[in-house]
């Protein structure tokens, strides 16, 4: 079974009493996730149970009384205090947000069994967890995103490791030239065409992998939409069909609202209810000098380039598309996401339209920036002098698609 890098950092939180709860999209693999850590428990003989929430009468159950959950294994813990540990119980509790009161339930097991009952809990939509999961689980436990598979993990799916080894290579040897190029690049083409869904890497069928991403964006997002309360389904749906033209471009909400019918109330909900289902990210823009450079609108990404091109109906090799520069743009954000903490990712632009793709803060006043071309050839250095003079600190390069670095996030 293929393992997520995030699988380091959830085994590592076991062991601390805070609750450990794994949001992210539908099928990028949480539910895998839940299962391999109830498989390692299981290993060190620990009392372990998987719930699933998808079974009507266990949900049942559990929202009439909390304490049900104890049926499920061997033993009810003891009330113990002074942080002694006894007979611990692991619970791994897929979809969570099922419950009526997931927020009631967490806190009442915390609060009772501080050092006795560990959680680890799955959530489809952040959704959810902003809506039903209150400010009372403060400190009672870590949120860890699941995103779908990074370009690195999208290689172990695939079976070459070796080619992950060989990247890391290059990049610390410029001048390295590696049989594996040519293949690295194929897979690289193949990545932005179709994605990182778990189930979309592991199919070899190329028609397949289309009707997995049309099953992903006509019935698992139209879920989305109605667990979501749209009312409005044809009119959300055009509007993710345009964000999903303009990737890596300013979002408009009043323009997106002309487009649509829709009011400026309504277009901000349909906005929030995609980030809230893990589909796009709002980048924020980068300024010193508010006067000079306001520009309040945030630039939209996808979290998946499978999804996006799904949703443009485009599945042809990018290096013949004219959208190629934005997949790139895309890729090299989903990227960078994984390396920094996403707060700290910014674009730069002007009121005259002069804009660096990406600014990432390591600290205040310090980092370096990034603009993204298909072919840095077409990277004009005198078009950037504004921001190398105002920002020295922020250290500008081009990135583009033959670059290897961008690979090794």
């Amino acid at each position: 079974m293929e393992y997520r890098f995030l699988y380091e950092s959830l085994e590592k939180h076991l062991k601390h009493k805070n609750y450990t709860i794994i949001t992210g999209a539908r099928q990028v693999g949480k539910t895998s996730l839940l299962k391999q850590l109830y498989a390692y428990l299981q290993s060190k003989n620990e009392e372990v149970a998987f719930l699933n929430l998808e079974s009507t009468d266990l949900l049942s159950s559990l929202n009439t009384e909390v304490t049900t959950v104890f049926n499920h294994v061997k033993t009810t813990p003891k009330k113990i205090i002074d942080g002694k540990t006894e007979n611990r119980i692991y619970f791994l509790i897929d979809e969570i947000q099922y419950l009526d009161d997931p927020t009631n339930f967490l806190k009442y097991l915390y609060d009772e069994y501080e050092y006795n009952v560990k959680i680890v809990a799955t959530g489809s939509s952040a959704f959810y967890i902003d809506t039903k999961f209150k400010d009372s689980l403060a400190g009672r436990k870590r949120i860890f995103q699941l995103y779908p598979l990074s370009f690195n993990e999208f290689l172990v799916f695939k079976r070459q490791e070796k080619i992950n080894d060989e990247i890391a290579y290059m990049v610390s040897e410029p001048s390295y030239i590696s049989e594996y190029e040519r293949s690295t690049y194929s897979l690289f083409m193949e990545y932005l065409t179709y994605g990182g869904y778990p189930a979309v890497i592991l199919e070899d069928d190329v028609e397949e992998k289309k009707w997995l991403l049309n099953e992903l964006k006509n019935s698992y997002l139209r879920m989305d939409i109605i667990e979501s309360g749209v009312e409005k389904e044809i009119k959300f749906t055009m509007m993710v069909r345009l964000l999903a033209d303009q990737t890596g471009s300013l979002v408009n909400k009043n323009e997106l609202g002309n487009t649509l019918g829709l009011d400026n109330k309504t277009v901000e909900r349909y906005v929030y209810i995609l980030e809230k289902c893990f589909h796009i990210d709002l980048l924020k823009p980068f300024y010193r000098n508010i006067r000079k450079e306001l520009t309040k609108m945030p630039k939209v990404y996808f979290n998946d380039l499978g999804l996006r091109n799904a949703i443009m109906g485009r599945f042809e090799n990018p290096i013949n598309r004219m959208d190629k520069g934005e997949l790139l743009e895309n890729f090299i954000y989903n990227q960078l996401r994984i390396k920094h903490d996403a707060t700290n990712i910014k674009y730069w632009r002007t009121t005259n339209r002069n804009e660096v793709d990406f600014v990432i803060e390591n600290s205040f006043n310090s980092g370096y920036a990034l603009g993204v071309k298909w072919n840095c050839s077409q990277y004009k250095v005198n078009k950037y002098k504004k921001f190398e003079t105002t920002y020295p600190n922020f250290p500008l390069s081009c990135i583009d698609s033959s670059n290897t670095e961008i690979l090794t996030y």
